[in-house]
């Protein structure tokens, strides 16, 4: 098939170079031109593993190709992916002006015979929207609007997409017909991964919608809850780290995204919260869990720079602390809603020194956060450190030698946010340690 992607973020990158892995054509086309370009020479905008590797080699075959502008020729495309940003906008609701321009730059290039397929996440009711928009400016030629959520992590989204758990299809449900035509158009699309006994679902388009954000709430709700558990547990003398491992081996709750830490953070989850909070409230329909989660999580990011802070003892002013890791998780150079961006915050208010060191975020961080020192190593970041906190469980972090850490460091004190090491291995290397819901 032939594939026009509208969009080269992060959605729109990974699926575009895995559709050209899939066997089709694929030409993704973004409006800054200097994005194209730099793609067409090889240079990826972020760090994703694998992703580079991929497009080099597509770029390679011919199956993918970049550009800023579209062409005639992208009439002949079979389906059209709608993958630019909605960003969070007022109260929350996605902000769709990037959505809509993009529906205007494609309008005169689809036909009777193109689907339109949105994986940007968007309001509940945004597929029947363009669908309207495509019939009245379109009328009998209008095409087939289909919705089609992604479910990728960053750090594996290119294994994601390739091996999902499952794909799910949006389908117009006006008429038999339409449905029938948008799903032979969605099974052509993802043949190789039914060749591969993927779930694909079909359902109309509002519940496919929903499906997203009910998707990704649902995880981050099972994030505040285990860090809720590892308050208690500190507080009683439990271990929150037997406590996931009881509860996540019960095949109802599964162990995955019960690990305690700072909180959660990322492109999907904060926002995919706020806009299903606000969606609901859009539809008379308040929830009282996700508002719940959202709250949760924001006092989470808080308690662990009042954490660190208290760490340092009754005059934290002056001192210096040694962050390992920035970006929301291992794997990515993504910054966003990253927990550590409100522990620096929390920390300089304190009148604290910060040094950081990540593999690969310190260069989107330092955008954010200038003010702060980035170190080039683990060793130049802990060197003058009173304190060390680990923020992100990067590999190269959990291999540190905690006697070599205690050394190396000015103080003595590792506050652990994502549980790396256990007390006893941290004291008796002669740290005074402090993870997170490990008991008294």
């Amino acid at each position: 098939m032939r594939v026009t992607v509208i969009g080269t973020g992060y959605v729109g990158l990974v699926a575009g170079t895995c559709f050209a892995e899939m066997g089709h054509t694929v030409v993704c086309v973004d409006t800054d031109q200097q994005k194209c370009a730099e793609l067409e020479a090889g240079r990826v905008p972020f760090f994703e593993p694998g992703l580079a590797e991929k497009i080099a080699a597509n770029r390679a075959s011919g199956a993918l190709h970049f550009r800023a502008h579209l062409h005639e020729d992208d009439k002949s495309s079979d389906v059209i992916i709608i993958a630019v940003g909605t960003p969070p906008g007022k109260n929350g609701e996605p902000d769709m002006r990037f959505i809509h321009s993009a529906l205007s730059d494609v309008s005169p290039y689809v036909g009777p015979q193109t689907a339109i397929m949105t994986k940007s996440t968007v309001p509940v009711g945004t597929g029947d929207e363009i669908a309207q928009i495509f019939k009245a400016s379109h009328a009998a030629n209008a095409p087939i609007v289909m919705s089609n959520p992604e479910f990728l992590r960053e750090g594996s989204a290119v294994t994601d997409f390739m091996v999902p758990d499952r794909v799910v299809i949006g389908l117009p449900d006006d008429t038999p017909e339409n449905w029938d035509r948008g799903k032979a158009i969605a099974e052509r699309l993802y043949k190789p991964l039914l060749h591969k006994s993927v779930p694909i679902l079909f359902m109309n388009r509002v519940t496919a919608e929903i499906t997203k954000y009910a998707a990704n709430t649902f995880l981050a709700t099972k994030v505040a809850f285990i860090n809720e558990m590892a308050d208690i547990c500190e507080a009683t003398g439990a271990d929150v780290r037997q406590v996931s491992r009881g509860i996540g081996l019960d095949q109802r709750i599964g162990s995955r995204f019960l690990r305690a830490g700072p909180g959660f953070g990322g492109s999907c989850f904060p926002k995919d919260t706020d806009a299903l909070a606000a969606i609901a409230r859009s539809a008379g329909s308040p929830t009282q869990i996700t508002e719940a989660v959202i709250k949760a999580n924001q006092a989470r990011k808080q308690a662990m720079g009042d954490r660190v802070i208290a760490a340092l003892g009754p005059s934290p002013k002056g001192k210096t602390v040694a962050l390992l890791g920035l970006t929301f998780k291992p794997d990515t150079d993504d910054m966003r809603a990253s927990p550590a961006l409100e522990l620096i915050d929390k920390l300089t208010g304190a009148g604290v020194k910060i040094v950081a060191f990540d593999p690969e975020g310190m260069e989107n961080c330092r955008l954010l956060r200038p003010d702060i020192h980035y170190a080039e190593s683990i060793e130049s970041c802990v060197e003058d450190a009173d304190l060390t906190a680990i923020v992100t469980e990067w590999g190269q972090f959990q291999t540190i030698d905690l006697t070599w850490l205690k050394d190396a460091m000015r103080g003595d004190t590792l506050v652990d946010l994502r549980n790396v090491f256990d007390a006893k291995t941290a004291q008796a290397a002669g740290l005074r340690y402090i993870g997170i819901g490990q008991g008294a």
